[in-house]
């Protein structure tokens, strides 16, 4: 009765109700090919102390002691302690959207606090209280773009996280929004600015690019922004990893800013929740979706906060909607505030040198392999680069495993082009000894017989 709550005499008194004599009248729709004749093959039912048993020898499995160099939108960062021990108080554990704000000054103060925070490290004007991830932000803010400009064009660079770029194609799938893609110079993984110029017209709303780039190269924004602005389209860059920000100058050339903020303290956690932000110019702020959280003044005079726009059409008229997506999970939101009060600015400024310089020292070792080169070398790059190398992937990758190391993600598997290619990314949690054995085992190229 615990799971199943409705006893045999009420099934049949619901059956009655609707003029059925057995539940399977009710799937007579369904070709009899496609419906279960037998019992499931599922275990026996077990003891809540069993299940629990099972799950803790099911953990032990899990890879917890392995050195990685996967990057790729998804980033292996320290999280200070205090992150759980602050989002495990219950008065965060269990607040939902903060409508009263009698009662969720403290939700609505962690929110603005994050708005204020974004809005500093990615030099726009105004952020908003999250999105579900980096992808549905670049995705939502092209939409954006359209609803200001009027137009229905977008132009993707192809150096954008393929990841994001498919999500952006489902959103657009039944919309009349084409999109078309621009390439990359070979030297130097960053936009072809001459392909881009003929590509933007009159007719773009938005021109979408990353920086840095899935290939790690930092891409001239402001280049960009000239020809974007010049047809009279918006700029969007997307940031997959917000600790960039504690070197990379800010994209404030662009109109809007979609960034993934997992890295500021948010678990990778098999994969998610993320945390996705969307920020840009004040002049675009009754455009942008999800909500935002305002200071103000009581009648006492205390400062206080309150939830200044909510613009999903749960809120307001459909009409006037700017989406239907929900915001993020304030928790996880609340995660990126606190990693980034404890870091502040110039803990932010040396945990991304601190990454820019493990990054620089493992290319190095790592192209110093026989047959190994490094691409894109013609441009800036962050902590992430790409390895070209005569042996295969699956090769070498094999020997690092061995090794408890997780070696580069391969390239071709979204860029035929770049075939035998892998990006690498080195994070303050790899140790310079883990960089090493990872050069040892790349260079112990196999003699064939």
């Amino acid at each position: 009765m615990r799971y199943l709550p409705k006893s045999p005499a009420e099934r049949e008194q619901m059956l009655a109700a609707i003029g059925a004599h057995a539940i399977d009248e009710l799937f007579a729709s369904i070709p009899a090919v496609y419906r279960l004749q037998r019992d499931l093959d599922i275990p026996r039912q077990q003891a809540e102390s069993e299940i629990i048993g099972y799950f803790k020898a099911a953990g032990q499995k899990n890879a917890t002691d392995y050195a990685s160099f996967l990057g790729a939108g998804a980033y292996r960062h320290h999280r200070p302690v205090v992150i759980d021990a602050m989002v495990q108080r219950g008065e965060f554990l269990t607040s939902y959207t903060p409508y009263q704000a009698e009662i969720t000054q403290g939700t609505l103060q962690a929110i603005f606090e994050f708005q204020t925070m974004i809005a500093e490290l990615t030099g726009m004007d105004v952020a908003n209280a999250s999105m579900y991830d980096g992808s549905t932000g670049a995705a939502e803010a092209v939409l954006m773009a359209a609803r200001i400009t009027g137009r229905h064009k977008t132009v993707v660079a192809r150096s954008v996280h393929p990841e994001y770029r498919e999500v952006l194609a489902t959103y657009l799938r039944f919309r009349e929004m084409p999109v078309s893609e621009v390439g990359y110079v070979a030297a130097t993984g960053r936009v072809d600015l001459a392909a881009l110029e003929a590509a933007v017209t009159e007719e773009t709303a938005a021109v979408l690019i990353q920086s840095p780039n899935f290939f790690g190269t930092i891409e001239d924004v402001a280049a960009i922004a000239e020809i974007a602005h010049r047809k009279g389209a918006l700029l969007i860059v997307t940031i997959a990893e917000a600790v960039s920000l504690g070197v990379v100058k800010p994209p404030v050339e662009a109109d809007i800013v979609a960034m993934e903020a997992q890295s500021f303290g948010v678990a990778l956690s098999y994969g998610g929740p993320f945390c996705g932000v969307l920020a840009t110019k004040e002049q675009y702020l009754r455009q942008i979706p999800g909500r935002l959280a305002g200071q103000t003044v009581d009648a006492n005079g205390y400062r206080g906060f309150v939830l200044t726009l909510s613009t999903r059409e749960q809120h307001i008229r459909r009409e006037k909607a700017t989406s239907n997506i929900c915001t993020n999970q304030a928790l996880v939101a609340l995660m990126a505030t606190i990693f980034l009060t404890v870091y502040g600015k110039e803990g932010i400024r040396e945990l991304a040198e601190h990454n820019l310089a493990k990054a620089h020292y493992t290319a190095k070792a790592l192209a110093a392999a026989p047959g190994a080169k490094l691409l894109f070398e013609g441009a800036p790059r962050f902590h992430e680069f790409v390895l070209k190398t005569d042996e295969l992937p699956e090769a070498w990758q094999k020997r690092l495993f061995d090794e408890k190391i997780v070696g580069g993600v391969d390239l071709g598997r979204w860029y035929p082009e770049l075939a035998g290619a892998t990006l690498w990314c080195t994070t303050e949690v790899v140790t310079r000894e883990q960089i090493d054995t990872a050069a040892k085992t790349l260079a112990a190229v196999p003699v064939e017989a």
